[in-house]
């Protein structure tokens, strides 16, 4: 077995070592004097202290503050300069002025812009045409209203002049349902004989008519089912 390396150098620096530990062993160097009391620190000691003024630098100050002063205030008995005209045009000097720019929007992710006024974001009810003016669908519902208003005030009216209403029974109200349920059939079995195909005018309005006179025997038929007194006109 091959035995540790050890360095020729090795006791020539335990032996420094050694000596530079004993030195200071010491509160600090061994050879460094101990400060003086008389010598502690004084407040404002370490402040940087500027130099004395010698007669140049004071010349040099007081020429620098003159030339620095500002003028006198005018005194109250002073009469104040009249009569400076100037050829400067203050109305060309306020039109070429710089405006300051008007708001934008940017209305797309390519970064395309408008003006913020006409791009519809800012409420301007009032520069609209129709601004104060009834809408056109509210005008076409009281139209409607009114109309569905006389509708039923012309069918009152008819009725008042028949005379009393007759209350069906029962029998007749099943006689009657019976009979719309049968008429109802008869027309779904036509309407389901129909031809797959409709490519031609007549075809078409004889289905549509078909439809909307199974879509009315429908509703009586609800009526029916769903009223148990029912009255008609004698």
């Amino acid at each position: 077995m091959a035995a540790r390396y050890v360095s020729k150098f090795r006791p020539d620096i335990i032996r420094e070592n050694k000596q530079r530990k004993d030195v200071m062993r010491t509160m600090g160097p061994a050879k460094v004097e101990p400060p003086s009391p008389d010598k502690y620190l004084k407040k404002h000691s370490k402040e940087p202290q500027l130099p004395e003024k010698t007669q140049c630098l004071k010349d040099a100050s007081l020429t620098h503050s003159h030339t620095l002063r500002k003028p006198l205030v005018p005194l109250k008995t002073d009469i104040p300069p009249m009569g400076i005209h100037t050829k400067r045009d203050f109305t060309k000097t306020t039109v070429a002025m710089p405006m300051k720019p008007k708001p934008i929007t940017v209305d797309t992710r390519n970064g395309h812009k408008q003006l913020l006024e006409n791009s519809g974001l800012v409420p301007k009810f009032i520069m609209k045409k129709d601004y104060g003016k009834v809408p056109v669908y509210l005008q076409q519902r009281t139209e409607e209203a009114h109309r569905a208003q006389e509708e039923y005030n012309n069918m009152m009216k008819q009725q008042r002049e028949q005379g009393p209403l007759k209350h069906l029974t029962e029998e007749e109200r099943e006689a009657i349902l019976k009979g719309l349920k049968e008429k109802w059939n008869e027309l779904n079995y036509q309407y389901q004989s129909l031809s797959l195909v409709t490519d031609t005018i007549s075809k078409k309005a004889h289905k549509e008519r078909l439809e909307k006179a199974m879509k009315r025997l429908e509703d009586d038929i609800g009526t029916f089912e769903k009223s148990k007194t029912i009255y008609i006109p004698n």
